[in-house]
């Protein structure tokens, strides 16, 4: 519960739409991902994620972050249709906003390859495992 009181302290000190509303969400959000309860975490990604495209900017790191989480949702239950655009998008945004050898690019690239694998498209799911590989081995 410790997150859901975090929201609503973080909407009634800032307001319904202010960027610190939409980093509760994400964290309520991740925590719901990470109990399998996707239906709850799904709308609280999409919600962080518009909040940060109005408030900080379209290319925002942290709508990045909302766009690779809302797809880690679709990746676990097979929606990767869904999926893949929002990877793409966040990798765009990642590399354009924290160069292309930030360890978050190397996140979006790792998730990207469990798809690709999940997809049956080896052959770029190992090229972008490799990319990660030697981004998150670099000396940061």
């Amino acid at each position: 519960m410790v997150g859901k009181e975090a929201l609503k302290v973080a909407e009634n000190t800032f307001g319904p739409n202010h960027p610190a509303v939409a980093t509760s969400l994400n964290n309520l959000a991740s925590s719901y991902r990470a109990q399998r309860q996707y239906a709850k975490a799904e709308p609280l990604y999409k919600r962080a994620q518009a909040m940060m495209e109005k408030a900080a900017a379209p290319d925002h790191p942290a709508v990045a972050m909302s766009l690779n989480n809302l797809a880690e949702i679709y990746r676990v239950q097979g929606r990767y249709a869904e999926a893949e655009p929002l990877y793409k998008r966040a990798l765009v945004i990642m590399e354009k906003t924290r160069g292309p050898y930030h360890r978050n690019v190397a996140t979006v690239l790792g998730n990207m390859a469990k798809l690709y694998k999940k997809m049956g498209r080896n052959s770029e799911a190992e090229q972008f495992e490799e990319r990660a590989r030697r981004i998150f081995s670099r000396k940061q």
